[in-house]
């Protein structure tokens, strides 16, 4: 059940055990405190909510300083589905629930609205006006009102923290395959399919252009990619340039998805493009012939990459293949 304001949460809300942050991306150290916190109410017999935040709280606070998002609140809520939560609340991020203390927070919200018996957080969770509260805070004002507080050590993985900020770290500087690996799914854009300038389908290869409103999107280049059509069945092998044309002068920032397999009916609608792996720069040619040998280059590339993967995936079909 998903609840968008203070006003909608009902009497039956509680008692919880309930993780507060922002959950941006979703990705596997937001997984560990999911699984953690299903359990700490199973135990007690409690709901399983999740408290986030719409906007992302830096926006209002610190402006400058916000960060461009992995993940819509729709989207997060969705990816946390598969976790078995019962409830949660998308608050509305305003200027009230900005000057709330520490303790007024704890108070007003957790315990009297949402009835909290337990709150399950990360290691570095701040709280309250200024961010004036921590775990410490959180724990002592567990003990006065009575919840249980358990703080959760930050995943990493290979000896790299995994948060939502290296996350976009790692797709703004092109490494998607490590971003795939924190993410525990490839980093995937959506939109619609959109009308190219023409020039693909007469002088290069025909392409698929995206058109998406995914405020991260990964350094200009090409990349493997798997390409999905949104609400169908049909998905394709594919190669992504994510840049500006410069071979035909181009100005705005296209994405250009060449499908490493037949359409077998109408082009896609919407379609959703996985990134998978990092293929090249992307650079000027001295004509449209180059490209396109370049272009078949690289879809050679591709195709030895889910060769790979289809090996990889028969050896050990439990396992998710990324790269």
């Amino acid at each position: 059940m998903i609840f968008r304001s203070l006003a909608a949460v009902p009497a039956d809300f509680g008692p919880c055990a309930i993780t507060i942050g922002n959950f941006d991306g979703v990705h596997l150290g937001h997984w560990v405190i999911l699984r953690r916190l299903v359990a700490l109410a199973r135990q007690g017999g409690w709901h399983s909510a999740v408290l986030t935040f719409d906007p992302h709280p830096t926006k209002l606070v610190a402006p400058a300083r916000a960060p461009l998002l992995l993940t819509t609140p729709e989207e997060r809520v969705s990816l946390m589905q598969p976790s078995g939560i019962d409830r949660v609340l998308i608050l509305p991020f305003n200027a009230e629930i900005a000057a709330l203390s520490p303790e007024k927070f704890v108070r007003d919200i957790l315990v009297d609205k949402l009835k909290a018996r337990a709150v399950l957080v990360g290691a570095n969770f701040r709280f309250g006006h200024r961010a004036a509260g921590d775990v410490r805070t959180l724990a002592e004002l567990g003990r006065k009102y009575g919840f249980e507080t358990d703080i959760l050590p930050g995943v990493t993985w290979r000896g790299r923290v995994i948060s939502s900020s290296e996350i976009r770290r790692l797709i703004d500087s092109g490494d998607v395959s490590l971003a795939c690996r924190m993410l525990g799914r490839p980093y995937a854009l959506r939109g619609k399919v959109v009308p190219g300038a023409g020039v693909g389908s007469k002088q290069t290869v025909p392409t698929l252009n995206l058109q998406t409103d995914a405020e991260v999107l990964p350094k200009t280049g090409v990349y493997v990619t798997r390409t999905r059509e949104t609400g169908g069945e049909r998905e394709w092998p594919s190669i992504t340039n994510v840049g500006y044309r410069p071979t035909f002068n181009g100005h705005g920032l296209t994405i250009e998805t060449y499908l490493l397999a037949g359409l077998d009916g109408p082009a896609p609608g919407e379609i959703s493009v996985e990134f998978l792996r990092w293929v090249r720069e992307e650079k000027k040619f001295e004509n449209p012939e180059a490209l396109k040998a370049q272009i078949l280059r690289d879809v050679g590339r591709a195709q030895a990459y889910f060769r790979r993967l289809r090996g990889r995936a028969a050896q050990a079909p439990h396992m998710k293949q990324y790269s």
